[in-house]
């Protein structure tokens, strides 16, 4: 379309080629909130950011940004604090929410006489006055005499620092042209806003179709590192055997990190790109050679994840959950597992599919597959969980690790959520052993079963794990609606299995898993007591610390609802 066509342009519309992007950085604002004792003050670390760190109830409605309004302002915009009659600004200061308004108010409300700012009226405004009733004359002489800690009638301060966000100073930083022009702020955008403005350019004269603009809020520094996990050894350490760390973290995949699901979380601490850093900084700082992750997506897996571990030295496998996709391409989550290339080597991997499982035992059932019976049996066991097997290889053989194992079964798995059908999870547990038995056990294999079960240590899932069996009388079993699984008695496995956390502490931890309406434990490491011993194991992170960033996790230092969890191993069994 062409300009003199007269009509409207907007950002939405088709145009021509070429499209400017630039990219322009305000002037730094020196002073984020006026209150002496808001934690934002001389920083700009996003861990002082959050509403929870405030203290003082919601934001304002531009959450980083401090608002501005009168001292009506509601929690969503408090802001400059002016006289009470509306119409003599006394000083002009900037609160980031309420709770500081007030705190502010009380600070700098009582100083040395003579420092009133004089303000000029109007003619107008002088004749309304001169027409005043001398009923509201006297009002004024009593307002005048009234208690010296009435806020309208005391003494206040000039502010010694203004807030710079009326008054930006637009500096710009880059221009591009195309279709998706990126630009990734770095140190020195901290403390300022970005503003893009995209121009449409007529391709018969040059001359500037349209243009719009974006700002963005004030750009918070990089988190910091997470606080070091001191390791717990344990007992009788030494002997021959390749020595390995293992890990294992529910990363919370961005299609279930909603505002909904954690509302106790900064929105902005929730989004992905902001999550990602503190995940990856925690795997690095965690150095396992094998990793196993879950609730991986799709989309992020290929953009992200990957591409960090690789740089960190890992090779991996992916298996996605076997259900559609949550909207557009890439976003389901899954299971994905690493390993270190300069120690381990995958010489053979697959992956299990819960679904076709229960598919299977249908068949061996001799249910009819188009009878209600096996619709009603197949819905109730088929969720998409997955899992994954791969048998792992040492390369670094050494003298003292001759003739010991120089392989390991590693299997990472996530069992399905729902708190309301502990059967379901019971019935994969089961699923899975019988199928880590007749891969790996049955070649005496070295087993270590990593993952998020969804299911706490005085399970069924437990039970069956760690003691091979699960008792006729547990409630997982005996509070089952809709009878999907087959006797108690025939529940077993032949898997000599052990938690390593147990193992080194002699309990479970008290959680890895925290949230606003659950606490408690969900994820292991299990390993063959055989052919594996653990070494050591990384405690929990304190509850007290948790609590220091936020109400429950996620929060904006530690940005997965689970725990990471981590062991170093060693081939070779119990002494």
């Amino acid at each position: 379309m062409r300009k003199d066509h007269g009509f409207s342009w907007n950002l939405s519309l088709r145009v021509d080629r070429p499209l400017e992007f630039t990219f322009y950085k305000s002037r730094k604002v020196s002073e984020t909130c006026s209150s002496r004792s808001c934690p934002r003050q001389g920083t700009f670390s996003p861990l002082e950011w959050s509403r929870y760190r405030i203290r003082g109830g919601p934001s304002s409605s531009r959450s980083s940004l401090p608002a501005r309004g009168d001292h009506h302002a509601s929690q969503q915009d408090a802001g400059g604090i002016v006289c009470a009659d509306g119409r003599r600004e006394c000083y002009n200061q900037r609160f980031c929410n309420e709770d500081c308004f007030v705190k502010g108010w009380r600070e700098s409300r009582v100083v040395p006489p003579g420092t009133y700012v004089k303000v000029k009226h109007t003619k107008e405004e002088e004749g309304k006055n001169n027409g005043a009733s001398k009923d509201s004359n006297k009002d004024k002489d009593t307002a005048s005499t009234s208690s010296p800690d009435s806020p309208s009638t005391k003494p206040v301060k000039a502010p010694q620092h203004l807030a710079t966000v009326d008054t930006e100073e637009w500096v710009k930083i880059t221009q591009t042209t195309g279709d998706d022009p990126t630009f990734y702020p770095d140190a020195a955008c901290v403390g300022h806003r970005i503003l893009l403005l995209a121009e449409s350019i007529s391709s018969e004269d040059g001359s500037v179709l349209m243009s719009r603009t974006v700002k963005t809020d004030l750009c918070l520094a990089s988190p910091p590192p997470p606080p070091k996990r001191q390791l717990v050894m344990a007992k009788n350490i030494g002997g021959s055997g390749h020595r390995f760390r293992v890990v294992t973290y529910n990363m919370l995949a961005e299609i279930y990190a909603t505002a909904q699901m954690y509302p106790y979380c900064d929105f902005w601490a929730l989004s992905w790109d902001y999550r990602f850093q503190n995940l990856s900084l925690e795997l690095e700082q965690a150095d396992g050679d094998v990793v196993c992750l879950q609730e991986v997506q799709s989309d992020y897996f290929k953009t992200h994840v990957q591409p960090f571990m690789a740089k960190q030295g890992y090779e991996g496998i992916y298996k996605q959950k076997t259900r559609d996709a949550m909207g557009m391409a890439g976003k389901v989550d899954g299971c994905a597992m690493f390993w270190r290339k300069s120690k381990l080597q995958c010489v053979e991997n697959y992956n299990v599919s819960f679904n076709e499982l229960a598919q299977r035992q249908a068949a061996s059932m001799g249910l009819n597959p188009r009878s209600e019976e096996t619709a009603q049996f197949l819905n109730r066991l088929k969720k998409d969980n997955v899992a994954q097997l791969a048998v792992l290889e040492f390369t670094n053989v050494t003298r003292t690790t001759a003739g010991t194992h120089n392989r390991v079964c590693v299997v990472n798995t996530h069992f399905y959520s729902n708190k309301d059908h502990p059967d379901i999870k019971l019935w994969q547990a089961w699923q899975l052993a019988a199928q880590v038995e007749e891969f790996a056990v049955s070649r005496n294999l070295p087993v270590l079963l990593c993952g998020d079960l969804n299911s706490t240590p005085d399970s069924a899932v437990y039970d069956l794990l760690g003691s091979q069996s699960v008792h006729p009388g547990h409630p997982d079993i005996a509070e089952a609606k809709d009878r999907v699984l087959p006797d108690a008695r025939s529940i077993t496995h032949g898997i000599n299995l052990a938690s390593a956390y147990h193992t080194v502490t002699g309990s479970e931890p008290t959680f890895t898993n925290y949230t606003g309406g659950f606490k408690g434990t969900l994820d292991y490491i299990w390993y063959t007591s055989e052919n594996l011993r653990p070494l050591s194991t990384a405690p929990i992170v304190e509850e007290d610390r948790i609590l220091k960033y936020g109400t429950a996790l996620p929060n904006t230092q530690f940005s997965s609802d689970h725990i990471l969890m981590l062991a170093d191993m060693q081939l070779g069994g119990q002494r």
